[in-house]
């Protein structure tokens, strides 16, 4: 399992319909953000070549395509996104089931090793954040992550409603990574299990993936050290 390192844990979410806009951000957040997030909206239409830029500019890709196929095939996915030799870490998903994350990350390794690379962060999606809360949802979030932990990977992702149960019973050393981040005030979107920055570092979350609320700012650095000293107070 990935020992955590001290680092910058704000990840900000390139979900931009455009190249350009894409671009534009990474080097407006630069001088406080050292890790962006590249989904399924930016990667169909551009592919690689958004991942290569980022990688030019001296920052960390987070590559959430959320994988989720039978096993060969998600190996084979896993190993691509290696490939890429950029990508800091990537997602999948624990409904695919044990041996699918267990070959999931066997090929991470595989591949990391043959091209002498760092292998990627492997994290499994758990319960998305825009899923309504339920009596049992906690309970699900945690069973996920504890297969997700018994596969091998090095974490989840999880809402920062679950993130200190997720802590307490796995462990210092499982990542989680945290969507549905909103500063204290903004308005929770299509976002249904959602808490400020301060909230999800005091419940145990390791990185935090914010959007629309820096993504759509009308001054977005300004807001992203807004959401930095918010979590400072964590």
């Amino acid at each position: 399992m990935a020992t955590i390192m001290k680092q910058n844990p704000l990840i900000i979410a390139l979900d931009v319909e455009t190249i350009e806009e894409a671009k534009e951000l990474v080097e407006k957040l630069s001088p406080v953000v050292d890790t962006f997030k590249v989904g399924s909206q930016l990667f169909t239409a551009y592919g690689p070549s958004i991942v290569q830029y980022i990688v030019e500019k001296k920052k960390k890709v987070f590559l959430d395509l959320k994988f989720h196929d039978i096993p060969n095939t998600v190996a084979n996915a896993v190993s691509s996104a290696v490939g890429l030799k950029g990508v800091f870490m990537l997602t999948i998903h624990t409904l695919g089931g044990k041996e699918m994350m267990m070959r999931a990350q066997e090929a991470a390794q595989q591949k990391s090793k043959s091209w002498g690379i760092l292998k990627p962060l492997i994290v499994g999606i758990t319960v998305l954040t825009s899923d309504d809360q339920k009596d049992n949802t906690s309970a699900i979030v945690l069973e996920r992550a504890k297969l997700a932990k018994e596969s091998g990977l090095d974490g989840v992702v999880a809402s920062s409603q679950e993130a200190a149960l997720i802590r307490k019973n796995l462990g210092k050393d499982f990542i989680i990574v945290t969507p549905g981040i909103r500063p204290a005030g903004s308005e929770a979107g299509d976002q249904k299990r959602v808490t400020t920055p301060a909230e999800a570092i005091l419940n145990g979350s390791n990185f935090l993936v914010v959007g629309r609320p820096i993504v759509k700012a009308a001054d977005p650095l300004k807001a992203a050290k807004d959401i930095l000293k918010e979590i400072e107070k964590g």
